[in-house]
């Protein structure tokens, strides 16, 4: 690859995609979509069976990885050393901690060499480890992603859903843990959550629909065919995703029904292996609640009667609706109760201020609260759930971008904590030769906006390093400050490691979310350039030696970053990118769509989202412009972010800009949403993004020298 450098050009012309101009209107504006045609018509068949991609569309997006390939090409002696150095950090027979749960302790691991995780447990007392079930048999070389492995509450059984396509299709099994054999019980199109009864006999499931949305909660008894399975609930809205849990009293099975600013939840009696679902608060628009149980009560968290930031309340069993909740913790503005666990002796809450999350213990006896302290300027923190509701101890893991995660039993009758686990990093690593910071950019309206950045303590912070930026901002999602292994061989050649935590998360609690969505979408995309100047003006970076990085919503990021300001960038990789923003939001059909309205409106019902819509969406915004070098990454069985969104765009770049480049697409022939399922796999993937980042640089460098 070379750069920005219109000069040398890679060794294969770009694949031309054909013009096949669909014409349509909506609210009157005339609309045209050249390359409509990407979309195969029976795309749904294709994501249960690739092989039945329409020969032309294969054509295309094989030509399209050929001409990636080959741009790519010199770069393959650094991925396999990218690869190496981040194999090299993992610990290939790592475990994670056991959770103990009655007589046995559960815990997951990998075997030396292994891409998938063993299901194992042992003895409460550590003794006697036993597989449960093996994902890399299981797997056997081809695509295996494990959604869900829960065992029996009598212990003799564990439920284990499977996806083989990288669809997010998931088949149900259940394994006899005595004889390592699965039942004849096989339940194929669910989303891959499983929560027992107490019976151990009975267990219930989500079912998908001909569109791929979770709606319809089953009752599954073994031994019957699963054509005969009891439906227990069904959602007839098509705005509204069905999903099940357990409350950690084990009480309750919990159905919650929602969109991305309403809920409703339910609960089935885990003892009666005939229970009806009972309604605790019917749904209300820009409602949501979360359910715990204690005794004759219901804890709840809630954004109810106005707290924009949360708060939990309590409710009696017996009557849960909204006119009873009483305030445990009140609502604070701009401090955002993210999590609540319901013990028996105790309230725990999971709570971020200002970007930086704690975690507060309440006492249910006394009323008292303390907060758990963390010593680092930016970092995360994690709760760990067990399955035992009769305890004292509470796990919570923690890390920063320098500092490897750490597994702690925290004791909260002595306030103790003890350490269970540290991450070992094979190949070494010494947290002192790296820094990591917490500064803020100023948006154009004001708004201080957070970035979490690290590097190694000796890179020169005189705006010559190169910088890679991430970005997300969509979905009240906030990106953590967490210890990952893999940027280390960025950063280790000089790399700062940056993430701009912009609107459209929660970061900044609620309202930062709301700031960044719908109507204010575009506030995501200028807090993130501005997150790029002030990197610049700090002196971490430089225009056009940042590296723009993005995922799925934040791919769409990455897309109006490159319309917006193009000249900051050396490169940008965006990787699954819902870059087709109008033309899904007007597809009805596709299996997000109506789920997504209440986040980025109805373009189709409401002219005034239309128009702001019409007015981002990378794929119509495309301009005559120069562009920087543009890896595109996507799945050709991917339900979420559909192939053809990474592939129209491509091809509208290559057709309308007017230099720069190049714009390479890599779409994964046999994987999803998620890219490769097995971990070592995954790592092919890392180093080609982190290859494509590390030449932009060097490759605008070397044009800028000549």
């Amino acid at each position: 690859m070379k750069g920005d450098d219109d000069r040398a050009a890679p060794l294969l012309a770009p694949p031309v995609a054909s013009v096949v101009p669909r014409l349509s209107e909506v609210h009157g504006v005339p609309l045209r979509d050249d390359y409509a045609w990407l979309k195969a018509d029976n795309w749904m068949e294709v994501l249960k069976d690739p092989s039945l991609l329409p020969a032309e569309i294969r054509r295309h997006l094989e030509a399209e990885n050929a001409y990636a390939d080959a741009a790519l090409a010199e770069t393959a002696p650094l991925r396999e050393e990218l690869v190496a150095e981040m194999r090299g950090r993992i610990k290939e027979d790592d475990s994670s901690v056991p959770k103990p749960d009655g007589p046995f302790a559960y815990f997951r691991r990998f075997r030396e060499g292994g891409q998938h995780p063993l299901i194992c447990r042992q003895a409460r007392d550590g003794r006697g480890d036993e597989v449960l079930l093996d994902g890399d048999l299981e797997a056997d070389g081809g695509f295996f992603d494990l959604q869900d492995a829960d065992h029996s509450p009598d212990h003799r059984l564990l439920a284990w859903a499977a996806d083989r396509k990288g669809s997010e299709l998931f088949t149900i099994r259940v394994r006899d843990l005595a004889t390592g054999r699965d039942l004849e019980d096989e339940i194929p199109a669910t989303s891959g959550e499983i929560e027992w009864a107490a019976d151990s006999a009975t267990f219930y499931y989500v079912e998908v629909d001909e569109k791929h949305r979770p709606v319809r909660v089953k009752r599954h008894r073994l031994g019957e065919p699963a054509t005969e399975d009891e439906l227990v609930y069904e959602e007839t809205e098509p705005g509204w995703f069905v999903h099940i849990g357990a409350t950690a009293s084990k009480r309750f099975v919990t159905i919650t029904i929602s969109d991305h600013e309403t809920s409703e939840t339910w609960l089935l009696e885990r003892d009666d292996p005939r229970a009806k679902p009972r309604l605790v608060a019917r749904r209300e628009t820009g409602v949501l609640y979360s359910v715990e149980h204690r005794g004759d009560e219901l804890i709840i968290r809630t954004n109810a009667d106005g707290a924009e930031d949360f708060k939990i309340v309590a409710a009696p069993l017996t009557a849960p609706g909204r006119e009873n909740w009483r305030d445990l913790v009140p609502h604070r503005p701009g401090v955002m109760i993210l999590f609540h666990l319901v013990l028996a002796r105790w309230l725990v809450r999971l709570e971020r201020e200002n970007a930086n999350p704690r975690i507060v213990v309440r006492e249910f006896a006394s009323g008292d609260e303390h907060a758990i302290a963390f010593p680092e300027e930016a970092y995360a923190v994690g709760l760990e759930p067990g399955f035992e509701f009769d305890t004292d101890l509470l796990r919570f893991t923690y890390s920063s971008m320098i500092t490897p995660a750490e597994v702690y039993d925290y004791d909260m009758g002595r306030r103790e904590r003890h350490l269970r686990k540290r991450q070992e990093v094979p190949s070494g690593h010494d947290p002192r030769a790296y820094v990591t910071r917490r500064i803020y950019a100023v948006a154009p309206d004001g708004e201080r906006v957070p970035i979490s950045l690290a590097h190694r303590r000796d890179t020169p912070l005189d705006g010559s390093a190169p910088c890679l930026l991430y970005g997300y901002g969509s979905y009240g999602i906030s990106i953590p400050a967490e210890f990952r292994t893999n940027p280390l061989s960025l950063m280790d050649r000089g790399f700062v490691y940056a993430i701009a935590h912009v609107r459209g998360g929660t970061e900044k609690g609620w309202r930062w979310y709301m700031e960044g969505k719908r109507q204010k979408k575009t506030n995501t995309f200028t807090d993130y350039v501005a997150c790029a100047h002030a990197l610049i003006d700090a002196r971490y970076t430089s225009a056009r030696r940042i590296v723009g990085f993005g995922g799925s919503a934040g791919g769409m990021l990455m897309g109006a970053a490159a319309n917006m300001a193009p000249h900051l960038f050396a490169g940008i990789i965006a990787d699954v990118p819902f870059v087709d923003v109008l033309n899904t939001m007007l597809d009805a059909d596709l299996p997000l769509t109506p789920p997504e309205w209440p986040e980025w409106g109805n373009p189709g019902a409401d002219e005034a989202a239309f128009r702001t819509i019409l007015s981002y969406s990378p794929y119509d915004n495309v301009k005559a412009q120069r562009y920087p070098p543009i890896l595109a990454l996507g799945g050709l069985t991917d339900p979420r972010v559909t192939y053809w969104e990474p592939a129209k765009w491509v091809a509208k770049l290559r057709a309308v800009m007017t230099g720069g480049g190049p714009i390479l697409l890599r779409i994964n022939m046999g994987a999803g949403h998620g890219g490769a399922a097995g971990r070592f796999e995954r790592l092919e993937e890392i180093a080609l993004i982190y290859a494509f980042a590390i030449k932009a640089v060097e490759g605008l460098t070397a044009a800028q020298a000549a």
